[in-house]
């Protein structure tokens, strides 16, 4: 069976349909048009400093450090972040934005002073996994920002692998400050748009909310549970 190909599909649906009751649905369907959308209301009316203060309040409740720095300081930052949480390893996503914002520098610095530094590569498959799996530092880019929730949400691709956020004991997410929205609504608007537009969808879509937290027992809150222990966010102000 070739990639992509769906066999006994129409047969599939009728017989759906037909279990349903009803004839099959084989026209494109329309969005409603509803008369109260009170989900764009949230924030709606902020800034984008106020959304960002939002963020920072927001991330001090669910554990999460936030460093706002302006370009010209962010290779500093950066690197006294990878200090603070333990140096020792770290992998990092293939994306042209480390080259962008000079963070590539910083890696390049640690990588000579012994540090393992790893990039993503799409070639080496289950081996960057093992990699994720050994590293003290996760890190990458955020492409959409929640400041409701403390979010930041990652787009999947080939070289950049879900398991730089998931696996590491600790996470670092650059955010450009132009990426922060109000809440997930205009999230899910962008990933539409893009697809809407013809652009390929991200393989996997995570929207990471601080470290690891688990508060089923007892309701009692545990941090570090699963995934990361401990998590920074950078925030670049501008560029």
């Amino acid at each position: 069976m070739s990639r992509g190909t769906i066999y006994n599909k129409d047969t599939f649906l009728t017989n759906v349909a037909n279990q349903l009751g009803r004839k099959r649905q084989t026209s494109s369907v329309s969005l409603p048009k509803w008369k109260k959308s009170p989900q764009y209301d949230v924030f709606s009316e902020l800034s984008e400093d106020a959304l960002l203060d939002e963020f920072v309040k927001q991330c001090e409740a669910i554990h999460t450090e936030v460093i706002v720095t302006e370009m010209k300081e962010i290779q500093k930052v950066c690197e006294q972040v990878i200090h603070d949480l333990g140096g020792e390893s770290l992998i990092y996503w293939e994306d042209p934005r480390f080259i962008k914002y000079g963070i590539d520098n910083v890696l390049e610095k640690k990588r000579e002073t012994g540090m393992d530094i790893y990039e993503w590569s799409s070639t080496k498959g289950t081996f960057n996994i093992e990699k994720a799996e050994r590293a003290n530092i996760g890190l990458t880019f955020s492409d959409v920002t929640l400041a409701e929730s403390g979010t930041v949400v990652l787009f999947s691709d080939k070289g950049k692998g879900r398991s730089v956020s998931l696996l590491p004991k600790t996470y670092m997410a650059i955010i450009p400050k132009s990426t922060l929205v109000p809440r997930m609504t205009q999230a899910t608007d962008i990933i539409h748009e893009r697809i809407k537009a013809g652009e390929k969808p991200p393989s996997c879509i995570n929207f990471i909310s601080g470290p690891s937290n688990s508060a089923d027992i007892e309701l009692r809150l545990v941090v570090g549970v699963h995934g990361p222990v401990r998590v920074t966010y950078v925030v670049i102000e501008d560029e």
